[in-house]
């Protein structure tokens, strides 16, 4: 079943959740809404799913307006992040909960019942505990049961808020390959809200990016990361540099080094942002009057195939971020604390309309409020 949400308006008090959002979610595929906390990625998804109603705007699923009806009629299977299992039920009645309350008209036979809840078990991989209690699961089965209990009613869409947030990272690991796989079987349309970058690159279809209760972009994992339609994209998706310099007639000046920036052949001299990857700075030793930024090496970290450095501006204390093949590292025999030449090898150029302010920290991956001044030339976020 496709789902479109139409001009969605939603507030909580003064406080804005949810500013004209219009979205498509296409029969079949699995589509992340990433972004951080209070950006209303829960709130579209309670609105999607009956819970919350807009303000204003509509809901419509395969074309028919379902603003007006609710959580039942929508039929749509919802699964918590803290998996809302009955404690005091097993496994098997806790999966067969939504068929058991179904009306008499429409309710299944015990025995189909029971042959519906196993084949579910089976589904997830859990049907050898079908006796036992959610108190006598892991938090990943416990998840895996929610997810079965949910898919017990045949919804016509699966919704999933943070299903994995309450998980430590090795299961939440193996919980996204299994969703993927699941999903791959079913084909059932679903959303699911999350703030972790790699989880939803790793396991969506498409990628909303939300901020302030906007999307700010919507594509596939490698269109949204490799593509960023805004600076907010860019600094949430990852580890990214951030330089502050003069764009002008298609060249950006940072300091003492040029580089290209094509779209921007008609500004005339105006602040600009580039953000480049850490696997995007190309590195070289230091030499007088070679082109690049000059920096020192302020620590080197092997890791496997790839080699990470930190790195300080020699004309700011601001922080770099590069990653190198360990293989290049070896070859260039870097030391702690000697004198490097960078480059962004590729870029992504904004102008920036506050470039008068500088001076903003924020940590890596992580994406700043829009209303914080942008980060110093050289800093990583």
């Amino acid at each position: 079943m496709s789902i479109e949400v139409r001009g969605i308006d939603k507030r909580f008090g003064s406080f804005t959740a949810l500013d004209s959002v219009n979205l498509s979610f296409p029969t079949g595929q699995l589509v992340a809404l990433l972004g951080p906390s209070g950006c209303g990625k829960t709130t579209l998804l309670r609105v999607i799913a009956g819970l919350e109603l807009p303000d204003a705007g509509s809901v419509l699923f395969h074309g028919a307006d379902a603003s007006e009806q609710d959580v039942r009629q929508r039929q749509v299977g919802f699964v918590f992040q803290h998996y809302a299992l009955f404690r005091h039920m097993s496994v098997f009645e806790n999966v067969a909960f939504g068929l058991r309350v179904k009306p008499r008209a429409v309710r299944l036979s015990n025995a189909e019942i029971r042959r519906k809840v196993l084949e579910l078990l089976q589904l997830v991989q859990l049907d050898y505990v079908a006796d036992r209690y959610p108190h006598q699961m892991s938090g990943g089965q416990r998840q895996r049961i929610a997810l079965a209990r949910a898919l017990a009613v045949e919804p016509k869409v699966l919704l999933l808020d943070e299903p994995f947030g309450a998980l430590d990272a090795k299961v939440r690991k193996e919980l996204r390959r299994w969703l993927r796989r699941l999903h791959d079987e079913l084909h059932i349309t679903s959303i699911f809200v999350t703030h972790d970058q790699e989880e939803a690159l790793e396991v969506a279809d498409r990628v909303v990016l939300m901020n302030k209760g906007k999307v700010e972009q919507v594509g596939t994992p490698e269109e949204v990361y490799d593509h960023p339609a805004s600076p907010f994209v860019y600094s949430f998706l990852g580890t990214v540099n951030v330089f502050h310099g003069r764009a002008s007639q298609g060249r950006l000046h940072l300091g003492s080094v040029s580089l290209d920036a094509p779209e921007h052949e008609n500004v005339e001299d105006a602040p600009a942002i580039a953000y480049a990857r850490p696997h995007e700075i190309e590195i070289e030793r230091f030499s007088p009057g070679a082109a690049g930024i000059p920096v020192h090496l302020n620590r080197l970290l092997m890791v496997g195939p790839n080699a990470r450095l930190e790195l300080r501006r020699d004309d700011s204390s601001e922080i770099i971020e590069a990653e190198i093949p360990s293989a290049r590292a070896r070859q260039l025999q870097l030391k702690t604390g000697e004198a490097l030449l960078i480059r962004p090898g590729k870029m992504q150029v904004f102008l920036d309309p506050d470039g008068a302010v500088r001076g903003s920290q924020t940590t890596p991956g992580g994406a700043k409020e829009a209303s914080e001044p942008p980060p110093a030339i050289g800093s990583v976020i």
